[in-house]
C-alpha cells in the first residue's frame, strides 16, 4: 500500500467519522420521540376506555361488553399508530 493511497483512506475514514457525529441524534431527540409513541399509543387506547365507559352506562343494567371492546380496538388502533410512526420517521 502506498503512502497516498494510506493517506486517502484515512481522509475518508475521518470525515465519515465527523459526518456520523455531526448526525448524531442527542438524548433530547430520543425522548421526544418516545413522547410522540406514548401518545399515539395511550391516546386511542383512554379514548376506547372512556368511550366504552359511557355507552355501558347508557344501557340498563351492569355491563362492560363496549368498555372491554372498544380498549380492545383502541389498544389495536394504538399498536398500529406506532408501528405506523416508527416505520414513517425512524
Amino acid at each position: 500500500m502506498t503512502n497516498q493511497r494510506w493517506q486517502k483512506d484515512i481522509n475518508r475514514d475521518s470525515k465519515r467519522i465527523r459526518e456520523a457525529e455531526k448526525n448524531r441524534r442527542s438524548i433530547l431527540v430520543h425522548t421526544v420521540f418516545l413522547g410522540t409513541i406514548s401518545v399515539l399509543f395511550l391516546t386511542p387506547l383512554l379514548a376506547g376506555a372512556y368511550l366504552g365507559h359511557w355507552l355501558d352506562e347508557q344501557s340498563s343494567g351492569y355491563t362492560v361488553r363496549w368498555t372491554i371492546n372498544l380498549i380492545l380496538l383502541g389498544l389495536g388502533i394504538g399498536i398500529f399508530n406506532v408501528v405506523f410512526f416508527i416505520r414513517k420517521y425512524w
